[in-house]
């Protein structure tokens, strides 16, 4: 069996361990005990995923950070990580049967289309910040995107719902989605400064992200306030508008003219 289909193999497995463990999910409407069948499939699914990523650093003899198809790995990792521990401290049942659902994406994707390479990183990302910061930003765009996918949701949920409960679930989203891109703020000017000597250069791909943090930062302080400004679906539709600004940050970089020779736009 070669390397390449040895890592096929395992990302095979993870994919069909998703299936099962999203389907069981679903089709576990009432908290039985069997609903701990799709928790120990989650699980295998992250530790396959982590054999993937683990398998192509040692053959790449660098993190498997480098393209669009070796993120969609990294993203397909996270997601079920973020949503057995988000069932584990909140019961968001639905959201582990949707960060299933959304690693499986990811990684059809990827087997689809792996857009994953063997080259070797250029000297301006082999720096000791470029894998803090690129795996910081991963887990906060995914615990972001949660908290979207809650506002989306729950949008126009039933008038017995109080919506502002259910922003109070988002919530807690936002706040460790935020404090992970505010680290990857950190760790990317530490590496700029390392590699290009300077730790800001208003890069497009900076810019947006310094954007996307504010955003989300005068959103927490319009709903940390005493009397919050924000409340109920006013908040809801807040966070879809910051996520879609977080998504023109993360991907719609690469089709700006100016940004065609940022380090940052993926290739």
């Amino acid at each position: 069996m070669s390397d390449l289909s040895l890592h096929e193999s395992f990302a095979l497995l993870a994919l069909v361990t998703f299936l099962v463990a999203l389907l069981v999910s679903v089709y576990q409407n009432k908290p039985t005990r069997s609903f701990r069948w799709a928790e120990v499939l989650n699980g295998l699914a992250v530790l396959s995923m982590g054999f993937v990523l683990t398998f192509l650093w040692i053959k790449f003899e660098r993190p498997p950070m480098r393209s669009i198809g070796e993120t969609r790995l990294w993203y397909a990792f996270f997601l079920p990580l973020i949503g057995g521990v988000t069932y584990r401290l909140w019961k968001y049942r639905w959201f582990l049967s949707y960060s299933l659902f959304m690693g499986m994406v990811f990684l059809m994707i990827n087997l689809l289309k792996p857009e994953i390479n063997v080259q070797h990183l250029p000297p301006a990302l082999q720096s000791a910040w470029f894998v803090p910061h690129v795996i910081v930003y991963i887990l906060g765009y995914s615990l972001l995107a949660a908290s979207a996918i809650i506002a989306v949701r729950y949008m126009f949920m039933p008038a017995r719902l109080d919506a502002s409960e259910i922003a109070g679930k988002a919530d807690n989203m936002v706040y460790a989605g935020f404090s992970m891109i505010s680290l990857g703020l950190i760790f990317g000017a530490l590496w700029a400064k390392v590699a290009w000597g300077d730790y800001w250069s208003w890069d497009p791909k900076e810019t947006w992200a310094l954007i996307s943090w504010l955003v989300y930062l005068t959103y927490m302080h319009c709903r940390m306030r005493q009397k919050p400004v924000l409340k109920g679906k006013q908040a809801l539709l807040f966070l879809i508008l910051a996520f879609v600004i977080l998504l023109i940050a993360w991907m719609g970089m690469k089709f700006l003219p100016a940004a065609e020779g940022s380090v940052h736009t993926y290739g």
